[in-house]
């Protein structure tokens, strides 16, 4: 479901130049798989479960049609959104939900969810700018309520995650290396820093200024909102559109992510995917802008943070608005802002993030086709099989993406195909690294439709930057 619709709420809106005609069905399968899927992932935590992984892989093969059919969203029953949002809503309360937080707190928590939920679905029944835009600013401001009420009822989540990057960001103000250390107190891994290091980086302030990184895992939550507003303003070549159009592009998908079922779960657990997605949304922003070379900074900032990010820079090199010499400099820079750790200590570095890792125990609660095989049958899935399905899901990416040249909506969409095919066959991949792959096609419908310059014209790619732009449309 291509979003090209100027008014993802209006009853008809004009075809921009995809391949693939809308279908009824288009807009609302989309909503039933958003919500299905985020609805097992709040289920997920912590329990593996045979249906979760087929949910999941449903969701997959949904997004693969998508994208092989590229089908538009041209309209969307002005119910639809509201209804998402209420039904995100209902599942957190509803089904399982895993938290350290207890009594008044996870009450409070659960509240401002709702009540970011309901708002946003009473002002988007019949949107006009100001109440799409008062519903942006009503889940961003939920969100930071949210988190710290996670962060302040829950001081200590009894998780590595949290333990690890709150320790790293202490060694880092020492000036010490956080991968040559073992951490204090820590339920899951003991001597090891599994992130790439930019994650404490990034994340160090909130600990250094309000003593926990959690404060800034919110802070780059609303960078990545920030940036989904900025990814919704019309450029020149975009079809035409309205202030409410315009408006609506940021408020849906921002509101669809702070109520999605297990948002609850992703803040008190300090988990950093939100950090990775606002590099990836700013990414976006800067090249629709025409600045693809200042896009490199945000880009390699994430991909120095977390490694299957990695994945990704193939699709890029083939991109031509970004193209092969950009790839290679994101991949340089990104060696450059990981190498003072690496030659700190080779040898830790690379057992850290890569050995220990290719080397870990299958977590039993991973919801992934290789849980599956290992908790229902006791075969252990060789690498072989794993590597070819990611190879395949890339392959398939790549060769589409070379041929095809598509707008950065539908290559956002790729990268959450991807990322998500390796997810599912993966040994350890959680709601977090799933929510990634859903964020990244919430953010692609913030993308304004492109302008259709003639009859079977194929405006799908981005311009390339330093070129003239196109004519915008009177």
């Amino acid at each position: 479901m291509r979003s090209t619709a100027a008014d993802p709420t209006s009853p008809a809106t004009r075809p921009t130049g995809s391949t693939s005609t809308t279908t009824g069905y288009a807009v609302l399968a989309l909503a039933a798989l958003w919500l299905a899927c985020l609805g097992v992932l709040q289920w997920s935590v912590v329990r593996f479960r045979l249906p979760i992984v087929l949910t999941l892989t449903l969701g997959a093969v949904g997004l693969g049609i998508w994208l092989w059919r590229r089908t538009e969203i041209r309209s969307a029953p002005p119910w639809l959104v509201p209804v998402v949002l209420l039904a995100s809503v209902a599942t957190t309360w509803a089904v399982p939900l895993f938290s350290y937080l207890r009594g008044g707190s996870l009450t409070a928590a659960l509240v401002a969810l709702s009540v970011v939920g309901t708002g946003a679905a009473a002002l988007l029944v019949q949107p006009s700018a100001a109440r799409a835009r008062t519903a942006y600013g009503l889940a961003v401001l939920g969100h930071v309520v949210t988190a710290a009420i996670a962060t302040i009822g829950d001081p200590a989540p009894r998780i590595d995650v949290w333990v690890t990057l709150q320790q790293a960001s202490d060694a880092l103000a020492r000036g010490e290396n956080f991968y040559d250390m073992s951490w204090t107190d820590s339920p899951g891994i003991q001597d090891a820093f599994t992130y790439l290091p930019w994650t404490t980086v990034l994340l160090a302030p909130g600990r250094w200024l309000g003593g926990d990184v959690r404060w800034a895992i919110a802070f780059w939550s609303v960078v990545l909102f920030v940036g989904i507003w900025a990814l919704a303003r019309p450029r020149p070549g975009d079809a035409p559109t309205s202030a409410r159009a315009t408006a609506l592009r940021a408020a849906v998908p921002v509101t669809a992510l702070v109520v999605a079922p297990g948002t609850l779960t992703q803040v008190d657990q300090a988990w950093t995917e939100p950090l990775l997605a606002a590099g990836l949304v700013w990414w976006a922003v800067l090249v629709r802008r025409g600045h693809a070379w200042w896009a490199v900074v945000p880009l390699a900032l994430a991909c120095a943070s977390k490694q299957h990010l990695a994945l990704l820079l193939p699709l890029l090199l083939l991109w031509r608005p970004f193209g092969p010499r950009r790839a290679v400099a994101t991949g340089a820079l990104t060696g450059v802002l990981i190498a003072p750790w690496f030659l700190a200590s080779p040898s830790d570095f690379v057992h850290d993030t890569v050995t220990l890792l290719v080397g870990f125990h299958p977590i039993r609660f991973a919801n992934t086709w290789y849980l599956y095989f290992l908790n229902e049958h006791g075969v252990t899935l060789p690498f072989w099989v794993t590597g070819l399905v990611v190879l395949g899901a890339l392959g398939v990416a790549a060769w589409l993406v070379a041929r095809r040249q598509p707008g950065v909506d539908e290559l956002l969409r790729w990268f959450a195909f991807v990322l998500l095919a390796a997810n599912l066959v993966n040994k350890q991949a959680f709601y977090n690294q799933y929510w990634l792959s859903a964020a990244l096609v919430a953010i692609s419908l913030a993308v304004p439709p492109r302008a259709r310059p003639g009859r079977g014209a194929d405006v799908t790619s981005e311009r390339p930057a330093g070129s003239a732009p196109p004519a915008t449309p009177s």
